[in-house]
């Protein structure tokens, strides 16, 4: 679950920054800055709606709850983690690699 919501995110941003690369002829910073901003907010509310689900079990409530708390746990923390790296590496990563492309090409 963490990482098909983490992995879809991210391909959103780069896709939204190569379209505007190639239909408004952007460079790849402006792009990449462009497709964060546009898809921050709906990252936002996967991530919150992922985690706040997972809360009631990250703090071990209803019967049995104590044996379900370390899995609780481990998504509310890996959603942090995982969200925080995403939303600060994928456009470091993507204006790297354009501007390896660029060079290249």
């Amino acid at each position: 679950m963490l990482i098909g919501i983490v992995k879809k995110n991210a391909i959103m941003q780069i896709d939204f920054a190569l379209e505007a690369e190639r239909r408004h002829d952007k460079t790849p910073t402006e792009a990449i800055y462009e497709g964060c901003l546009i898809r921050f907010r709906p990252i936002m509310m996967t991530t919150m709606a992922a985690l706040l689900g997972a809360v009631p079990m990250a703090l071990g409530f209803g019967a049995g709850g104590e044996g379900r708390r370390p899995l609780g746990l481990a998504v509310v923390g890996g959603l942090l983690v995982s969200q925080f790296i995403m939303l600060y590496l994928t456009p470091v990563v993507y204006t790297y690699m354009a501007g390896k492309a660029g060079r290249a090409g």
